[in-house]
């Protein structure tokens, strides 16, 4: 190799492979930030019907500025969609207290964060099953950043009145009496416990006293976004 004045220089080989790997290495750094930086920032929020998911998430939105996307309303939503391909199959499974196919939860899902503005999301109510999570692994687990599990742990007793009550005041939900609730119930606590029990052996699990108040319960959740 030849230097800018004609003098012949000797190249250290070894100098170039080195500089060619650091060159390499800032690339795929690059690629691998950008793709990260492309992922959705979720946070699951679960817990039993009554459990306060709702309540929460709506603080944490309003200081935090998450979007709150709760998979029984995106269900609800579609179903109420006049000429819904999936509208009488979501309405059954509702009434029924039984899971809606994976497949339709996490497309409403994906499709709900793809239309927002942010990155940031809280999913309520999802995953439910190993179902669930199976489908959400394979459609989705390349999609997102998992950060954590916020988890609301509520007594059966306290959960049952206050969706009973929740009723009594016009929720309008055809799933707030007892014949759904104790579906839910049952789905609940042999669908969906295992998959919290899933994510605590991953330490991914937060989880909440959900019989406080609202704000004593919100004091609580808002450290773990600070």
């Amino acid at each position: 190799m030849r230097t800018p004045t004609g003098r012949i220089k000797l190249v250290n080989l070894d100098e170039v492979k080195v500089a060619r790997f650091m060159q390499i290495a800032r690339q795929v750094r690059g690629i691998l930030s950008a793709a990260m930086a492309s992922k959705f920032n979720v946070v699951f929020v679960l817990g039993g019907p009554g459990a306060g998911k709702g309540t929460q998430c709506a603080k944490i939105v309003e200081k935090f500025g998450y979007v709150h996307l709760s998979a029984g309303d995106l269900l609800r939503e579609e179903r109420a969609k006049p000429g819904s391909e999936y509208g009488e199959l979501i309405e059954n499974h509702i009434k029924n207290g039984t899971i809606v196919p994976v497949e339709i939860t996490c497309s409403l899902l994906e499709r709900a964060m793809k239309e927002s503005s942010k990155n940031e999301f809280l999913i309520d109510g999802f995953p439910r099953n190993q179902n669930n999570l199976e489908g959400w692994n394979k459609q989705m687990g390349e999609k997102v950043d998992l950060k954590f599990v916020l988890f609301f742990n509520c007594p059966l007793e306290v959960c049952t009145q206050r969706c009973l009550d929740r009723g009594a005041a016009g929720s309008g939900r055809s799933d707030d009496n007892m014949e759904s609730l104790k579906k839910r119930f049952d789905t609940y606590m042999n669908a969906t416990m295992p998959i919290i029990k899933h994510y605590e052996a991953q330490n991914l699990v937060r989880t909440m006293d959900a019989t406080k108040g609202p704000d004593e319960i919100f004091a609580e959740v808002e450290n773990l976004f600070s």
